[in-house]
């Protein structure tokens, strides 16, 4: 890894630590030319995988779409950073526990709804009420009464 101060190629690694409740591993580095200490964080990344949308059209996986989705439904509720940054690995990993180079954008939309329930309904159903495509308030009702 190249030193954020002087650009030079090599950095060694002076400690590792389990950082996000062991979602991720935080790294403290050093450049063996300038001595600049920095931290770096190591997280889970899907790779490969192919998104299969309700009108047949297929996508590869992107984390940043699904994560501004679910940040849209927490949108003014309170979750802390790190939290939302473990839910976000936490529903991945689920993901990644399906072991198939394809899947379902109604499958990723299950697996979600079930993580961000545990976590804030309000977000839950504010998510639930988009994915979920509620035509009338008497659906928006159903669901709430399942609650």
């Amino acid at each position: 890894m190249r030193c954020v101060n002087c650009n030079h190629e090599d950095t060694k690694v002076i400690d590792s630590r389990v950082a996000g409740e062991g979602v991720a591993i935080r790294r403290r580095r050093e450049c063996v030319s300038c001595s600049f200490r920095f931290s770096t964080y190591e997280e889970m990344e899907i790779l490969d995988l192919t998104v299969v949308k309700r009108n047949g059209v297929k996508e590869l996986y992107s984390r940043d779409k699904m994560e501004r989705g679910i940040r849209k439904a927490f949108e003014k509720r309170p979750i802390t950073e790190e939290s939302f940054k473990k839910l976000i690995s936490q529903i991945e990993q689920e993901i990644q526990k399906t072991a198939s180079p394809e899947i379902s954008s109604p499958q990723i939309g299950e697996i979600v709804m079930k993580k961000v329930k545990k976590v804030d309904k309000v977000a839950y159903v504010r998510f639930a009420s988009v994915y979920k495509c509620f035509e009338d308030i008497e659906e928006f009702k159903a669901e709430l009464q399942k609650l």
